[in-house]
């Protein structure tokens, strides 16, 4: 964090005020943090400013919320709070501005890359949360993080796990590993360099299809990484971490949801650690969401031959927060 840099060569008590300051009381502006002597809160203020320029848009029933927030350089990214009816706070964040994968399904994907995120400004995007939450009187705060946000994780990793360091912290955010959550379309470096890592991260892959042929068309860079080496690095990374594995599975009407496709999930699904999660489509301008009935059908079939499943409920959709909708669009 910028402020931390600037701080590098005070005492160490110096840095523990400065952090107890963003990550603990939330303050918006070093003038408001009097532990800190007049001329540092004048220096950080100029120097590593607390603001962050940010629109919030709520849905109705306040069970979801989405930040437009616009980066100095004049780019946007966008990010979610998911408030649970079990009182769980759930960020979706971003890693990157824009997404270079470009899958079909994705409204982020047609946004093209711009660049990567430092940590900090991922750290930003749970600040941002973390003070709406606060402004709303609850002492309630963000408990969960999920990388499902714009852009592929992977594909900027070591930003990515120091932001989960900052965030880890005791004297950041303090939230234990396994609230965790990075998913990837299947990048084998990152999940490789996962299965190293000494933090229990949760791990989800973004499925999609049961077969190369179907993926490819949904997912393109499938060509580069396709079903068997992404399975082979995820049972490497079972062995290496014995945590279970998501695989993420958007339900899209006469694309991926029949039958033949779920008969095609089944031999897949051959790991007690896998898990699927069936995810409902949010409508795009190319594909629609399969019917409810659908749905059902395909989730019983996968049950009914032993497969761990789930089906993920959908937040966020009136205002575009939820997956695949994220595109920068102020509501």
């Amino acid at each position: 964090m910028r402020f931390e840099e600037i701080l590098k060569d005070e005492p160490a008590y110096r840095i523990k005020q400065a952090k107890q300051a963003v990550f603990k009381d939330l303050a918006d502006n070093w003038q408001t943090v009097t532990t800190l002597p007049l001329a540092w809160r004048e220096k950080l203020e100029k120097e590593a400013s607390l603001k962050i320029n940010c629109e919030i848009f709520e849905d109705k029933k306040q069970s979801a919320a989405k930040a437009l927030i616009i980066l100095e350089d004049g780019n946007k990214i966008e990010t979610v709070l998911i408030r649970h009816a079990a009182g769980r706070q759930t960020v979706c964040v971003s890693s990157q501005v824009g997404c270079p994968l470009g899958c079909k399904f994705c409204a982020t994907g047609k946004l093209g890359f711009k660049r990567n995120l430092s940590a900090q400004k991922i750290v930003n995007q749970l600040i941002v949360w973390n003070r709406f939450l606060k402004s709303q009187g609850t002492d309630k705060r963000v408990t969960n993080v999920v990388f499902m946000g714009m852009g592929e994780p992977f594909l900027n990793y070591e930003q990515v796990i120091s932001a989960i360091q900052i965030i880890h912290d005791p004297d950041g955010f303090n939230l234990g590993a396994r609230r965790f959550s990075i998913s990837t379309v299947g990048i084998t470096e990152g999940i490789e360099k996962l299965g190293k890592e000494k933090l229990q991260i949760n791990l989800a892959i973004s499925l999609h299809a049961p077969t190369d042929a179907l993926r490819q068309k949904l997912i393109p860079i499938n060509k580069k990484y396709p079903l068997h080496k992404i399975f082979r690095a995820v049972d490497n990374y079972l062995v290496k971490t014995k945590r279970r594995v998501m695989f993420e599975y958007l339900m899209i009407k006469g694309v991926n949801d029949s039958l033949k496709e779920a008969r095609e999930l089944v031999k897949l699904m051959r790991h007690s650690l896998y898990l699927v999660n069936l995810i409902v489509y949010n409508p795009t301008q190319n594909f629609q969401a399969s019917t409810r009935t659908t749905v059902q059908r395909f989730k019983e079939y996968l049950k009914s031959h032993g497969v761990a499943v789930t089906e993920r409920y959908r937040f966020g959709r009136e205002i575009e927060a939820a997956c695949g909708q994220l595109a920068l669009k102020a509501n």
